[in-house]
């Protein structure tokens, strides 16, 4: 065992190790590259995540960089959840959900950041409470992860998300002090001002900011945009002053998230569903608006194309006697509480689309499972075949605009053809988020340099069509190296600003939500 990890494993209650095979295990999370860290930590306690962020600091006060990545359940697609320093993994211990109130009409739930989301909701389902936008069918993550990411989920667009949850946070800033988050009074924040510490100085300096960049700040306003740091929530018109819109999507590159009160909220397990086969793209988007009328809970678009190549291994589907090839399909759901209300909704829905070119399928008359198969047809796409092929998440989870989305489909299209990649595209309608998922083969040196001008050309595809490459989760590493170019120096230059202050040492996830070297980029590529 190295000298650093036997002296943390001294002072710490949690574990430490350096044992090559356990960091071989943390090298890769669910993207495309592969870091190995020199040591592992697993902090019991968040006075575990303070002495190492502080041992960490004290050596760069020292000229001696050791870097800090934080990790839930590793499924970050952007290689945000790995990292050559001391990674720590807060999903062993800082796992528990510590208090739940269901008696005030304001209902919380106080956890530590390693939950996992699916515990959180199996938890809370027996008191009828659910956090955010969760579903049972999204990739399990902790409550951490979701936050730091700024993950949209399916059933954003109605129920918001995760982050929107949040009533404060308890963060562990660069140097190893806690911060607690959430929204302050003009006059509390001046208090804050005026404490000689690294909080005192990080409101000082974030104020300033604001201040100085006021037309700035104001322009970058978006519901789904993960794309550096989201200033322009922290200050209102009021004067009162609220961080934790920064610590969402910031990837570990401010803070460290320790622990969160999140609002919950009233689940309904009930849903009626309906699904739409359409010959062509545009009768797709045609009954998708009429569909939005109806407030649904979850509104999609999937390209005929993904159940092509789910046949193709195999997979059958409620609708294959009725409909072998076509363009797209509309999956539409409600969660009302009310039968009678969801019964009505999916009676008027099929009403509004009886005279469209479309078959209709409905949970009245097939089984929940079948539909639910039909809505989750990504998860057998990207299955790999081959042991050297594997699908990359760099173009999941964009953000497009209503108004642009047609265009972007269209050249999206084109983009595939150019580039000799399949890009069959899922599109949430009440979000704009477009996801996809092409497949390279990492022994293969031209599908290696395919990722990077894939990436390129998509995230400038994006950002033609006034989109944004980090809408469902933020950019990491790929999408901050294909994003960044796209965006006004200006704006590049005020993220930066805004690091800086949370982390003047740049040990804090080093190489995430930065602008990278594309050598750089490619040695870290998985093999």
């Amino acid at each position: 065992m190295s000298k650093v990890a036997q002296y943390l494993n001294e002072h710490l209650l949690g574990e430490v190790s350096n044992l090559t095979s356990l960091r071989a295990a943390y090298a890769r999370d669910e993207s495309v590259f592969e870091i190995t860290p020199e040591i592992v930590v697993y902090p019991k306690v968040t006075n575990d995540i303070r002495k190492v962020a502080r041992f960490s600091w004290q050596l760069a006060e020292k000229g001696h960089t050791l870097s800090l990545t934080p990790r839930g359940l590793g499924t970050d697609t952007t290689g945000g959840a790995i990292g050559s320093g001391i990674l720590l993994d807060l999903s062993r211990h800082l796992n528990s959900i510590l208090y739940v109130s269901t008696k005030d009409k304001n209902k919380i739930v106080h956890v530590q950041p390693g939950v996992s989301l699916r515990t959180l909701h199996e938890a809370l389902k027996w008191h009828g409470l659910t956090v955010g936008a969760y579903t049972p069918d999204m990739p399990d993550m902790t409550v951490g992860g979701a936050i730091a990411a700024g993950s949209v989920g399916r059933v954003s667009g109605k129920h918001g998300t995760v982050a929107d949850s949040i009533e404060r946070m308890e963060v562990v800033l660069a140097n190893g002090d806690l911060m607690e988050t959430g929204r302050i009074s003009k006059r509390e924040l001046s208090r804050k001002k005026g404490e000689q510490t690294l909080e005192g100085e990080i409101y000082r300096q974030i104020d300033g900011i604001i201040d100085d960049s006021a037309e700035l700040v104001a322009s970058l306003s978006s519901d789904y945009d993960n794309l550096g740091y989201r200033i322009d929530k922290v200050k209102n018109k009021d004067g009162s002053f609220d961080l934790t819109p920064l610590f969402i999507g910031s990837q570990g590159t401010l803070g460290i998230i320790s622990e969160v009160v999140l609002g919950a909220s009233f689940y309904s397990d009930d849903e009626s569903i309906l699904v739409a086969v359409c010959q062509t793209a545009e009768e797709a988007r045609d009954i998708t608006d009429i569909l939005r009328q109806l407030d649904p809970t979850v509104l999609e678009v999937i390209d005929g194309a993904y159940y092509e190549e789910a046949r193709a291994r195999g997979k059958r589907f409620v609708f294959d006697k009725e409909s072998d090839i076509f363009a797209g399909l509309v999956y539409a759901s409600f969660d009302d509480f009310s039968n009678k209300i969801r019964a009505r909704k999916l009676k008027k829905a099929q009403k509004l689309l009886a005279k469209r070119d479309a078959k209709l399928y409905t949970s009245d008359d097939s089984r929940l499972d079948d539909l639910y198969a039909v809505r989750d047809v990504e998860q057998t796409v990207v299955l790999p075949l081959r042991v050297d092929e594997s699908p990359v998440f760099m173009c999941d989870g964009a953000y497009i605009p209503t108004e642009r989305l047609e265009e972007f489909v269209t050249e999206a299209t084109a983009l595939a053809e150019r580039l000799h990649v399949k890009l069959p595209l899922k599109i949430n309608a009440l979000t704009g988020i477009v996801s996809t998922y092409p497949t390279v083969h990492f022994k293969k040196v031209s599908d290696k340099q395919k990722i990077f001008k894939l990436a390129t050309e998509y995230a400038a595809l994006v950002h033609k069509t006034s989109g944004t490459i980090a809408g469902a989760q933020a950019e990491g590493r790929i999408n901050a190296f294909a994003g960044y170019p796209q965006l006004d120096e200006a704006v590049t230059d005020l993220n930066a600003s805004i690091r800086k202050v949370f982390d003047p040492f740049t040990t804090l996830n080093p190489g995430v939500k930065q602008s990278a070297d594309l050598k750089v980029l490619a040695r870290q590529l998985r093999s």
